[in-house]
């Protein structure tokens, strides 16, 4: 049992890596064996994500604190753990979405996108959101497609220029 000095301890360190993070999902893990739990932590782990195991009243508490008052915490059903990504937005939601499907003993109830309250249903939506990786990838071939094709017209016109001087050169 924490004294009252490590519960306010607990919560300012909570809210100050709630204040820190670019998303928060909000997941029930009842049920969940330890292996798997295990399993899960690792994933996310390699992600940069940080997976928070709190009761209710104090993570009610750390969400206030921050200043994200719309979180009812304590109306959620079942054991909550709450994974923090501090890197990438769509991290957390991504891997505890594809651990769910797997795992039916793991639910998404929901999250914080900045300072915006997501539902379930929100939160599923937010782990098919490309990462920003992929976003910054596609960009890039998006730039780079009239780029290469400008190249290809140019090499076009030098082979064509390459087959005629050959074609010359045979004949004589």
């Amino acid at each position: 049992m924490l004294t009252k000095n490590q519960k306010v301890e607990l919560v300012k360190t909570l809210t100050e890596k709630i204040k820190a993070a670019k998303s928060a999902i909000f997941l029930d893990y009842k049920g969940l064996k330890v292996k798997d739990l295990t399993e899960l932590k690792k994933n996310l782990r390699k992600s940069g994500v940080e997976y928070v195991v709190v009761r209710k009243t104090l993570l009610d508490l750390a969400f206030k604190d921050a200043g994200i008052k719309d979180v009812d915490v304590k109306s959620m059903e079942g054991q909550i753990a709450l994974s923090l990504s501090n890197e990438d937005e769509v991290a957390g939601a991504k891997i505890i979405d594809v651990f769910s499907k797997t795992n039916e003993n793991v639910k998404m109830l929901g999250g914080v996108l900045g300072t915006e309250i997501m539902d379930a249903k929100q939160a599923k939506a937010l782990a098919k959101v490309p990462s920003k990786e992929e976003l910054l990838a596609k960009l890039v071939g998006t730039l780079n497609a009239p780029v290469s094709g400008f190249v290809n017209v140019l090499a076009g016109n030098l082979r064509g220029l390459v087959q005629v001087l050959k074609t010359v050169s045979e004949k004589k």
